[in-house]
């Protein structure tokens, strides 16, 4: 088993939680399919049972153990299923977003940054295959690719900031809610970019758990959203 889950661990993933998801995968895998990529979960507050993101080349199956981790939750999305890829990075973590074509939103939060960025460039390929047919020629396995050397405590803070700002498509983290009112001089939905379509999404999305919207509210809002991604 060590063998087996030794190239999933490039990345601060927690050997425990590969080692459980894996074994667990050896029934659910169909024919054919093959393990890509794994993330787990590294909360800032100590947690026994974190969640884990399993990408394979057929699909993306997010993994939850309950019971005391005697037990897990499987619920997977196949690659043609997905409309949309996010990342979100922030300062102690990262959130990995996909949407469904059913209009559906999953994330996975409290991600190390590289994990989050390696699943983000796995999902890519994956959909560019799916629009291809075919896959990219010289495409390097993800588990090949070396992690970055961690700059000194000094200088975190500033190596972050370049990093974020430097990786493509990847969602500034905000501190303020986006009001769902529309006010005079706020761009139009259809001047915003897909990625602050998508944050404006994720704010209306946390106003409604805070109870400052109501659910019909945040539906009508998601659906003139989602009518320009």
């Amino acid at each position: 088993m060590k063998e087996q889950i030794r190239k999933f661990l490039n990345e601060e993933q927690d050997p425990k939680a590969v080692e459980k998801v894996t074994h667990k995968l050896n029934d659910l895998l169909m024919r054919g399919e093959e393990i890509g990529y794994i993330g787990v979960q590294k909360n800032p507050v100590l947690t026994v049972f974190p969640d884990s993101i399993v990408l394979t080349n057929k699909r993306i199956i997010i993994c939850k153990p309950k019971n005391l981790g005697l037990s897990m939750d499987f619920t997977d999305y196949t690659w043609d299923d997905i409309d949309t890829t996010f990342v979100k990075e922030g300062i102690l973590g990262s959130e990995f977003t996909f949407t469904t074509h059913t209009e559906l939103v999953i994330s996975i939060d409290n991600l190390p940054k590289i994990q989050a960025r390696k699943i983000y460039t796995f999902a890519k390929e994956q959909l560019d295959i799916l629009k291809t047919g075919s896959e990219p020629a010289a495409a390097a396995p993800v588990e090949t690719i070396p992690a970055p050397v961690a700059a000194p405590v000094a200088e975190i803070e500033e190596a972050e900031t370049e990093e974020v700002t430097n990786f493509a498509e990847i969602l500034p983290a905000t501190t303020t809610e986006t009001p769902p009112a529309s006010h005079g001089g706020e761009r139009s939905l259809s001047e915003l970019s897909k990625e602050e379509l998508f944050e404006k999404l994720q704010n209306y999305k946390k106003l409604l758990d805070n109870g400052l919207i109501l659910q019909g509210e945040y539906d009508n809002l998601k659906k003139e959203i989602l009518a320009y991604l």
